[in-house]
């Protein structure tokens, strides 16, 4: 398979067959729904409710180069559910890299082995270098502080559920978002994606010195949505219909002192409660750094009736299989014709 060049001087062409997924710019609102659609369709596979070979004789090249637990699992598992093999590496050590081998290289040689790769790095730019290189579409899955546009296509999608599920719409919504703004790619993604969307908006809490970048709530403010930056955390999700709070991205800090000031939590119960705000859909990244003091979302907020983390993990494969579906090319009719029931116990998983 044959991919497009790529070139910082040049727009990224709208994702779809063949292409390489290196940020949200190239979905418009009608790409976006297509993916959703597709993700429909495979949501029963990917909760295992049926068994599917549509990617037989398929190969992945997994890639990460920064640590990863949920993305690196999640688009392992969105691959070998759909009837795909696997082959990863993770870290520096265990690659040619730390022998000096360039990105160029890596990229050739390892997607000579592959149908499509999935690569993390922690250099902003650095997958889009992947990309020029590879003979086959290269996913983002996740640049530094850049992009990470899998999960803010599947942070979109399930917050479209959640309000869905209470009678509401996605256009319109209110969206506190709160944590580590400037180093958080989720965030970055996720506002970029929101943007495609109809009258947003957008309420930000961030500590000192780690406020989201111009470039990216200009996105959201070219398109006529409004971004206001709160005083607190309780201003901020006070009438918010979702809060999406993020990990400070403390490895990527050099200032030990600003680290060491952001102690306790940055949202909890009393929090919302004092916003007012209990029935707020909450959502995470994940990871969350759930020891005491971590300043990250609270545990104590688990037992709310907007808690959407662990959907978000669960929508995680759906989208990502989309995207693979996506990329090589694979009709929704071959998925229904390569799909089985599974032959052990329906009753065995919750």
């Amino acid at each position: 398979m044959s991919v497009p060049p790529v070139s910082g001087d040049v727009p990224l062409p709208p994702f779809g067959q063949g292409r390489h997924l290196l940020s949200v710019s190239q979905f418009d609102r009608a790409g976006l729904q297509a993916l959703f659609d597709v993700a429909e369709v495979v949501r029963p596979i990917a909760q295992r409710n049926g068994v599917c070979t549509v990617l037989d004789g398929a190969m992945l090249g997994s890639l990460f180069f920064e640590p990863s637990t949920r993305t690196r699992l999640s688009f392992e598992s969105a691959f070998l559910r759909l009837g795909g093999e696997v082959t990863t590496t993770t870290g520096f050590t265990f690659s040619s890299m730390a022998k000096g081998e360039s990105i160029a290289d890596t990229a050739r040689v390892v997607s000579g082995y592959s149908d499509v790769l999935v690569v993390r790095h922690p250099d902003v730019g650095s997958v889009a270098q992947f990309a020029a290189a590879s003979v086959v579409p290269v996913i983002n899955g996740g640049d530094g502080a850049g992009e990470h546009p899998s999960q803010a296509l599947l942070d979109c999608y399930t917050l479209e559920q959640e309000l869905a599920a209470r009678g509401k719409p996605m256009d319109g919504c209110r969206l506190a978002i709160l944590g580590d703004l400037r180093f958080g790619r989720t965030v970055h993604s996720l506002i970029r994606l929101m943007s495609l969307y109809d009258d947003i908006a957008f309420t930000l809490f961030a500590p000192a010195g780690l406020e989201l970048p111009e470039e990216v709530s200009s996105v959201a403010l070219a398109r006529g949505h409004r971004v206001r930056v709160a005083p607190s955390v309780v201003d901020a999700v006070r009438g918010a219909d979702a809060v999406y709070a993020t990990r400070v991205q403390r490895e990527r800090l050099t200032d030990e002192r600003s680290a060491s000031s952001l102690v306790g939590d940055l949202l909890n119960r009393s929090m919302l409660e004092q916003a007012g705000n209990l029935e707020a859909v909450i959502m995470h990244p994940l990871p969350r750094d759930s020891r005491p003091g971590s300043y990250d979302l609270s545990s104590d907020v688990d037992d709310l009736p907007g808690l959407a983390i662990f959907h978000q993990t669960d929508n995680g494969l759906a989208i990502r299989m989309a995207i693979f579906l996506t990329v090589l090319g694979v009709s929704t009719e071959a998925v229904h014709l390569t799909t089985k029931q599974r032959p052990w116990r329906a009753d065995l998983r919750a």
